[in-house]
């Protein structure tokens, strides 16, 4: 199976494809539904695919706002753009958004949107007849549904989520946001309103005002907050149903937690399912995990409890690169002489304390504290560039 993994900015592409992904979606600085990540200029998506095809890897292009009269000029224009260059395949999920873009470029792949909301076999075939060659299936199908759609549709590729955040509504149709913030989530802008602590305000003013705390039940408040969803124990059926690529929620994501989840994600497709899969997937941030409706029904997906966990591991320094017996690390978070530090790698495995330590003014040190800044550092381990450093943080 393909391994697709998000990319919010060029760096995070480079970062995924580091760390095995066989192909990155992505979007640019307009269309896409995650308008508030960095996302890509025209230029910087050229860029990407000539990076990704020098690799053998892919780049598909989210073109997936629910569109208006005024955007279509755009849509056709950006059409014409991704076929000009490249792309793979473009993302969408709106009616007219595909009729545009078939008729501006008729050879350009076009991949549906999970927000199109598919969840059957008859959409699906509909979709095939109309030219599509891809569709993202909605998150509440089972493995036994999806294999009754390659049954019924084997032509049509399977692209479904494996891992990360989920919204509370059917396949991201949300309105939370646009009451909540003006902040329109089927345009790209949702300011996830399903993760907040919610609480009562009681009516008047004076002693009677103020705010009452909501509680579903002895767990907490975030009774709108989705748990997390993992399938890397799950891959082999998940392929034996007929899906080709599995996909990783994210682009708004740190580098550190792309890298640790398509990290695993690799391990898990290339060696199989271990504990050592289940612990990486627990070092970034993330909140409780669940299979979603992959097994069948489940009523167990809130997470009530918190926002989400910070992880077991901190992230400390990307490597940027060897100078004589140092390494030159740029620094994400605070670290000093005498730290353990874990290494993230593709290619090597290991831990280290840290010994002498040199500022980025070349001085000795032994407190690293300048955000972002390179510091030097004495390991045996063959660390390469695209590396990362983590500590395991204190229970």
């Amino acid at each position: 199976m393909e391994l697709l993994a998000p990319a919010g900015n060029y760096a995070k592409l480079m970062t995924a494809f580091y760390f095995g992904a066989d192909a990155c979606y992505l979007g640019g600085k307009h269309l896409s539904l995650r308008s508030l990540s960095d996302n890509f200029t025209d230029e910087e998506l050229r860029r990407a695919v000539e990076y990704a095809h020098a690799r053998g890897k892919k780049v598909y292009v989210t073109v997936n706002i629910f569109a208006k009269n005024g955007d279509f000029a755009q849509i056709e224009r950006f059409g014409k753009y991704l076929f000009e260059i490249g792309a793979d395949a473009a993302l969408v999920s709106d009616p007219g958004v595909i009729y545009c873009m078939k008729n501006a470029a008729p050879d350009l792949k076009l991949h549906l949107s999970t927000q199109a909301n598919t969840t059957n076999l008859y959409a699906v075939r509909f979709w095939r007849e109309q030219g599509l060659s891809r569709v993202v299936l909605a998150r509440e199908l089972s493995l036994r549904e999806i294999a009754e759609i390659h049954a019924a549709v084997p032509d049509m590729e399977i692209e479904a989520f494996c891992h990360g955040a989920m919204c509370i509504s059917y396949s991201g149709r949300c309105l939370l946001s646009d009451y909540l913030d003006g902040r329109q989530s089927n345009r790209g802008a949702c300011v996830q309103a399903c993760r907040w602590q919610y609480d009562i305000r009681k009516s008047g003013a004076g002693e009677d005002g103020g705010y009452l705390g909501v509680e579903e039940d002895e767990r907490g408040t975030y009774f709108l907050n989705s748990k997390d969803l993992n399938l890397a124990a799950y891959l082999p059926q998940m392929e034996a149903a007929g899906v080709c690529s599995v996909k990783i929620e994210g682009r708004m994501k740190s580098e550190y937690y792309l890298a640790t989840v398509v990290n695993a994600y690799r391990r898990a497709l290339d060696e199989g399912y271990s504990e050592r899969v289940e612990q990486e997937l627990r070092n970034a941030a993330h909140r409780d995990y669940t299979t979603a409706y992959m097994l069948g029904e489940n009523r167990k997906t809130v997470n009530y409890t918190d926002s989400q966990s910070k992880g077991d591991c901190e992230f400390i320094g990307t490597v940027l690169g060897r100078d004589g017996e140092y390494v030159c690390v740029e620094m994400r978070n605070r670290f000093r002489t005498g730290d353990t530090l874990e290494v993230l790698s593709p290619h090597v495995q290991g831990s280290f304390a840290v010994g002498e330590i040199v500022a980025p003014d070349r001085s000795l040190t032994d407190d690293a504290k300048l955000v972002q800044g390179i510091y030097r550092i004495q390991t045996k381990i063959p660390l390469e560039k695209g590396d990362i450093l983590r500590r395991r943080r204190k229970n």
